[in-house]
Order: C-alpha cells, then structure tokens, then sequence
C-alpha cells in the first residue's frame, strides 16, 4: 500500500469547499471521483484543511493510500484528464506512511484580496472583494500587526463552531498593496473557522474607524465574536503557503 501526496490549486467558486457534501459538489469527491477512475480502487482523500464553499487554493495538499503501481509522475496528468479546469494537480509524490495533510502540516498562509478602486473590476468577480472607498495600507497594516503572537481567536471565528481550543499562534499578518490590489497575509499554525474572513472584517472596521488598530487586542481578549468585523465574503480567501518536514510539499 504506497500512499501518495497530491500538490494542487483549484478555483474554489464552483464548490461547496474542500470537503465532501451530501447534495453538493466539493473539490475532494470531485478529485476522489477522478482517482477512483484511474486506480479502479475506492479512494479516500485527507486535505491540509477544509476550505469554505468559494474559497480558492494557489497551493494545496492532499494525501491517499493506494495499491495501484501507477508511477506518481503520470499520475497529474492522468488526473487532470478527469477534472475540470478549476482543479489541477501539478505533481504527486510518495510519502511515508504515518505521512497525513492535515495532521503533518506544519504552518499554513492564507491571502485575502481586496480589489480597492473606484470602479468594479469584472474580472475580480469572485476573485477579490470590491471596496470601493479608498484604503490607507500603512493603517490596514497597523490594525493587521494586532492580530500577531499566540492569542484565544474565539472574537474572529464563525459562531457556533466547536473546537478543544480557539488559542493559535499567528506567526505575521500584514498588508500590502499593488496598483488597486490590497492583499492580507496571515500565517498560522492552525485556523478557526472563518477566522481570516473575519480577521479582514475586523481590520476593515479599524480603517473604517469604527475602532482603532490598538483596541484589537481587547477585542481578542474579551472573545466576543460581535466587539469585531464582519466575515468577508470567501471569493477573496485564497490558501497561498504551506510548510511540512518533506520539503518536496512546501511552496
């Protein structure tokens, strides 16, 4: 039995999010549908994590366990002749066997983008969130600073979620700008549900002044999810970096 690591990126507006769904497509049937063609074997694919419905991934990892002997290097061709043009594996690899994507992932980076300019952009329709009103990154970036260290994130997570712990560790979070481009980092070493969907809310509120940047740590000290932002909507959310001991898998 070899298990074998899948490295991919999928447009994530056609799906109901990574993980399988009763009455709706995911990315995850999607490909399992797909290798169960080309192994002839009933497959199970373990993600890095679940991304919401729309969300999109520059980077992913998914990991099954397989006794077909076809070689990993034919199988992202053999793979993409069965998905559709919003899913593409670009390499496959062999990892051990105690190896899991989510379980072995080390740190993950996500990116919102913000289409910031006066006039709609057609072509960011469900790939960034249009804010129409002038932004000033420099503050954007001292509101995202906040957010910074090892913190209980109960304030910016979805409502209703259950977790053993809602304390994580963000290792950056900053903004930059190109042209009409804002783009959010966060890097972590594990996410909460809607956490950076609400995360970019809340440094929006700050530049909104509705709070300033250096109230956020009492926000995130209170834990109350209606002191913060709202939850952006998801076309914005791409899945950007991930890090593992098997360097092969990083990028």
């Amino acid at each position: 039995m070899r298990n074998i690591a899948l490295k991919l990126m999928y447009n994530g507006t056609a799906y109901h999010g990574w993980q399988v769904q009763k009455n709706a497509a995911s990315v995850c049937e999607t490909l399992q549908n797909a290798l169960e063609k080309i192994t002839g074997e009933k497959v199970h694919l373990t993600g890095c994590g679940r991304t919401d419905a729309g969300v999109h991934a520059e980077r992913y990892i998914a990991n099954f366990r397989t006794e077909s002997r076809i070689p990993v290097e034919r199988l992202p061709f053999a793979v993409n002749t069965h998905t559709p043009e919003d899913i593409a594996v670009e390499a496959a690899f062999e990892v051990a066997e105690d190896f899991n994507a989510i379980g072995s992932c080390l740190k993950k980076e996500y990116t919102y983008r913000i289409y910031n300019s006066r006039v709609k952009n057609p072509f960011y329709v469900n790939r960034a969130y249009f804010y129409p009103k002038r932004l000033d990154e420099e503050y954007l970036n001292r509101a995202a600073y906040m957010f910074v260290g090892t913190h209980d994130f109960r304030a910016v997570r979805s409502v209703g979620t259950e977790t053993k712990s809602t304390v994580r560790t963000i290792y950056w979070c900053d903004v930059s700008r190109g042209g009409d481009l804002l783009e959010l980092k966060v890097c972590a070493n594990g996410f909460l549900y809607n956490m950076v969907r609400a995360i970019t809310g809340t440094v929006l509120y700050a530049a909104e002044g509705k709070f300033t940047p250096e109230d956020i740590p009492a926000i995130l000290e209170r834990g109350d999810r209606t002191l913060a932002g709202p939850t952006v909507p998801p076309g914005g959310l791409y899945l950007t970096r991930l890090w593992y001991e098997d360097e092969r898998l990083n990028g």
